[in-house]
């Protein structure tokens, strides 16, 4: 019995040695050295081989490398294979520290401070306190309550949307299409954590811009394909939409001279929201491993008809 692993070369020298100590008796391979593919019970990647199912004829489970399952092509893998995200503390403590860096920095105009040094401007801004300001937060998973949470510690006015609703205390809740407008129209600061799926792909676009009250702010943690980026420019250009933080964005890396790379009115970072702690993943692992073999349910098992 193995367990196979294909992502970030230097994280798999971190796991191989922090496995050695935790679990000396499951055979770890890092990709590509995969040994004899028959072993391979277990499979933690980002990017698994198409040929998954003739290459491996005894995997049994399928671990992604992130918190969303929206890079696999689920209906290329064998249909009874169970397929998990990643749910670690990790992930969740560097998404919220993110998401409270974002919103901080627009709340507390961070741009336009930034502006003003490049330009020698020395000029206040009439602080506004955190009380005044109405953040909401689309996508209230796992990564999105922990988030809301964070906020109200800030004294922020936090909602959050999603397709059910959901009850988190001091967050207002807001659910389903129905609800949407609602939600947009009292959000000053809006947050996106959605999982990517078919009904959320494009989903910041022009028509949401426009249901949110003029100068709105946007953080886009989500992934790039969430946003219409030319309606993003065109929201920034009216001044619709002030400001706007992207962690992801479509094509990652962008072409070069493409407009956002250099935009005034927005801050941009390399996809670095969160990441998987080897020291943490590894635990989680190992008990969905004993869980499997257990046959009791499994943490962050997908749901393949909804897609995360």
């Amino acid at each position: 019995m193995a367990l196979l692993y294909k992502s970030d070369p230097a994280r798999g020298a971190e796991w191989a040695k922090i496995l050695a100590e935790k679990a000396p008796d499951l055979s770890f391979r890092i990709w590509p050295e995969i040994g004899d593919p028959n072993e391979i019970r277990y499979f933690f990647a980002w990017m698994p081989p198409d040929d998954l199912e003739s290459r491996f004829p005894n995997l049994e489970l399928l671990i992604s490398a992130g918190a969303g399952v929206d890079h696999l092509d689920l209906s290329k893998l064998p249909p009874d294979l169970p397929v998990v995200r990643m749910v670690e503390p990790g992930i969740v403590d560097s998404m919220v520290e993110f998401v409270s860096m974002a919103v901080l920095s627009l709340h507390r105009d961070l741009i336009d401070y930034v502006a003003q040094q490049r330009a020698e401007v020395w000029k206040q801004i009439r602080v506004r306190p955190a009380a005044t300001r109405r953040v909401g937060v689309l996508g209230l998973g796992m990564l999105g309550e922990a988030s809301c949470r964070m906020l109200t510690n800030f004294g922020f006015q936090v909602a959050g949307w999603s397709r059910s609703r959901r009850a988190i205390e001091g967050v207002t809740s807001f659910a389903g299409v129905e609800e949407l407008p609602a939600f947009l129209a009292r959000t000053d600061i809006l947050v996106c954590l959605l999982p990517l799926t078919d009904e959320t792909r494009g989903m910041l676009d022009a028509k949401l811009f426009a249901q949110l009250p003029h100068g709105a702010r946007l953080v886009n943690t989500g992934r790039g394909a969430h946003l219409d980026q030319d309606a993003l420019l065109a929201a920034l250009d009216s001044g619709q939409i002030s400001a706007a933080v992207l962690d992801v964005v479509t094509p990652e890396p962008l072409t070069p001279g493409h407009p956002l790379w250099s935009h005034p009115r927005v801050l941009m970072t390399p996809h670095v929201a969160s990441m998987t702690q080897p020291e943490t993943a590894i635990d989680v692992v190992l008990e969905n491993l004993r869980r499997h073999q257990a046959g009791e349910p499994l943490i962050g098992l997908v749901d393949r008809k909804r897609g995360y």
